[in-house]
């Protein structure tokens, strides 16, 4: 029998609508339930695709004794995280300072009135090793309750006291003036943090486990262009963020199969991977991806953002034409017992051998499969890996190729026909989970992601370009039938099976706008801007912290949420603030808006205490510090759009990595013209030179001679204060 969570939408909820529990879903119904029933609530948060929610669900709440307790004692709900990122921040903050870690599930022990008083992750079903099962912390919290109530309502009045008292203080106002000397110190001081964290051996920050933060790569690579990629530390910048992206190309935590990366590696190597997809590092990683291809022109980055790319289209899209969040890490085993972490991922060697035939030993080469199987046992606790391999690169080609007796392009191509035969076995098996909720903001990174691959002149995309804009363009126009309401107005956070949710959040917001800016540089229709400038209103109406600047996660007045709090760490994804601020520049370089820099300068400013302290938590703010720091930059291109000289002109600024230019297309799309010139009454006299497409470079409103061929506008560009 169903317990209240079967009506719900989001797969998260669904996968415990079976549960003894008696679940209720976050709202007013089970707040007062708690109430009347003068008991706490029992806060579980997790998402569909977590493995170590799984594992939890099937230890306790699948299990009779356990819900009986839960029933008892406590009024029992689920949140899904991707739905109601709000409310998790609120309550993952209370146990990061209660215990000072973090994780899902997310486990915690509320007051009626929502005020937590305890807080842990995943609970064991029994008491292990001397830490306290979910049975024995159930019982002696009712007790508590029961017994030392006002103790812990003291104690969750203080946890809320301190949460609004941090959230006050942080993330640490300063003046908007005088950024120049503070940003300097925080890039100096984020720069040694990465070179000193670097492993120089696998690639990545750090050691185990190890996290694909795209934020860091986008740093690295800013500070390239800061310090000029010829220059020692722009040499070493373009290295670190090669070396990393190469480990995870070659490692475990990508997909040599099907495409695009797991969410992370348990060990340093990126050998093993936690083999959960999520749809916001595809995009995140093909963006800095498609970066690297243009600091270094090394086409490499570009097929590894043709990886992830190219599995979305395939595995991700909704028919409606949104994209799904995620595929789970767990699937049902080989042999049928139950489920196994990466089960669909993973090979044994005679799996290999039935499938490749005589491209077998090549390919077991190449990737390091072994009879016995890959995985230490030591780094295989559950035995979840016995007599399989995970897939990971252990040699280069070359040297493939010269043990087998073969040229490196004989070789490759015994690789890929490999890759296309165990594609299409590995179909056969039982797929992991989706998670087909569309959520708002990661189809914002997504869609950005495939804009800027469609406008990308790399080799290795050439022949998916059209594709790319395809799929941004039908993303783009779902988002803005399904999810946006009214058509310009708030998104919602997330739709499914034709139903969307309530309102999102700015996280949302951020990264929609982002994601039109991407699709006006791609297409370079103007509409786009005005579609950004809408989505940018309602952001600061719901948004903005008027007072200290910066913009909260929720809006005001939510009933639910007990502190608003604004993200200061841009992790998983860039922090809502962090993201604004670099679209403001943006949008006010294109829109002549300057109201949009100065916000995006007070949204910098008002987390100066966390950047200035901690400058590698926010590496995507000092990303938008570049452009506080230097003074407006475009290239106006004008001429015939469809013409070939035309798009030669606009490669040539979508080919290289440079410092933050504005694109202006005065003669793109219909209308073009008379809607830039009205913004940028300076245009009004550019156009094209002797009947051909002529580019102008400017600086601080101030244009050089105009450029005629893609070679004067390299050069016009390489000129000292072009900002090259």
């Amino acid at each position: 029998m169903g317990n209240r969570l079967a009506g719900a939408t989001s797969p998260y909820l669904l996968q415990h609508a079976d549960n003894p529990v008696d679940w209720y879903p976050w709202g007013a119904e089970a707040f007062e339930a708690a109430r009347a029933r003068d008991v706490p609530i029992f806060l579980s948060i997790g998402y569909s695709t977590c493995h170590w929610c799984h594992v939890m669900a099937h230890e306790c709440f699948e299990d009779g004794p356990i819900a009986a307790l839960m029933n008892e004692h406590f009024v029992s709900v689920k949140l899904d995280r991707e739905e109601r990122p709000d409310v998790d921040r609120v309550y993952m903050a209370y146990l990061q300072a209660l215990t000072g870690q973090g994780g899902w599930p997310l486990s915690a022990w509320l007051t009626p009135d929502l005020k937590p008083f305890y807080a842990g992750t995943y609970f064991a079903p029994e008491d292990r090793n001397g830490r306290a099962g979910f049975p024995t912390i159930l019982r002696a919290i009712a007790r508590g309750w029961s017994q030392d109530r006002a103790r812990l309502v003291s104690e969750a009045d203080k946890v809320v006291a301190a949460l609004r008292e941090h959230a006050a203080a942080e993330p640490g106002a300063g003046a908007v003036t005088a950024l120049a000397e503070a940003a300097g110190a925080a890039f100096e001081k984020a720069y040694r943090y990465y070179v000193e964290s670097f492993d120089p051996a696998h690639g990545g920050f750090g050691g185990a486990p190890k996290f694909p933060r795209p934020a860091n790569l986008d740093f690295l690579l800013r500070c390239a262009v800061i310090q000029g990629q010829g220059s020692e530390a722009g040499r070493e910048a373009c290295s670190m963020v090669a070396a990393t992206l190469g480990g995870m190309a070659k490692g475990g935590i990508h997909d040599h199969v099907g495409g695009g990366f797991h969410r992370y590696s348990v060990d340093a190597e990126w050998f093993i991977p936690h083999f959960e997809k999520m749809l916001y590092d595809q995009a995140q990683i093909a963006c800095s991806a498609i970066d690297a291809w243009r600091a270094t022109g090394d086409e490499l980055p570009a097929w590894l953002a043709r990886s992830a790319l190219d599995y979305v289209l395939r595995d991700m899209v909704d028919a409606q034409g949104g994209f799904h969040s995620a595929e789970d890490a767990d699937s049902p085993a080989a042999d049928g017992a139950g489920a196994a972490e990466g089960a669909y991922y993973v090979w044994t060697l005679a799996e290999l051998q039935r499938v490749l035939g005589a491209d077998a030993a090549l390919y077991a080469d190449h990737y390091g499969a072994k009879p016995e199987g890959n995985v230490a046992r030591e780094r295989d606790p559950h035995g979840d890996f016995t007599g399989r391999n995970v897939l990971a690169q252990v040699r280069p080609l070359a040297a493939t190729a010269k043990l087998h007796g073969m040229d490196i392009q004989a070789a490759n191509d015994v690789l890929v026909r490999c890759a296309g035969r165990l594609f299409g076995a590995r179909s056969a098996r039982r797929r992991p989970h989706r998670d087909d909720k569309v959520v708002a903001g990661w189809n914002g990174l997504m869609i950005s992601a495939l804009a800027r691959a469609a406008a990308a002149p790399s080799e290795a995309l050439a022949d998916r370009r059209a594709a790319y804009l395809e799929g941004a363009l039908r993303a783009a126009q779902f988002v803005r039938r399904e999810l946006l309401s009214p058509p310009g107005g708030m998104p919602r956070r997330s739709w499914r099976a034709g139903t969307a949710s309530g309102p999102g959040f700015a996280e949302d917001c951020a990264f929609l706008v982002q994601a039109w800016l991407d699709l006006y540089e791609a297409t370079l229709d103007h509409a786009w801007i005005c579609r950004a400038e809408e989505i940018q209103r309602v952001m600061d109406e719901r948004f903005w912290d008027g007072e200290a600047g910066g913009y909260f996660n929720s809006a005001a007045g939510a009933p639910d949420v007990l502190v608003r709090l604004k993200e200061d760490y841009d992790g998983a994804e860039p922090a809502a603030s962090s993201a604004a601020a670099m679209n403001l520049f943006r949008l006010g370089a294109l829109s002549g808006d300057e109201n949009c820099r100065e916000r995006a300068r007070r949204t910098i400013a008002a987390f100066r205490g966390r950047w200035e302290e901690t400058p590698h938590a926010m590496p995507q703010m000092l990303c938008a510090l570049e452009s506080a720091m230097e003074p407006p930059r475009h290239v106006v291109v004008t001429g015939e759009p469809d013409s070939p000289q035309f798009r030669e002109m606009v490669d040539v600024l979508r080919s290289a990595l440079g410092p933050r230019r504005a694109l202006i297309a005065l003669d793109g799309a219909p209308g073009s013209r008379e809607w830039f010139a009205a913004r940028h009454p300076w245009l009004a006299a550019m156009a094209p030179a002797a009947g051909r497409p002529t580019a102008y470079v400017c600086e601080a409103f101030t244009c050089r001679a105009p450029a005629r061929t893609p070679d004067e506008l390299r050069a016009a560009l390489a000129q000292p204060g072009a900002g090259a």
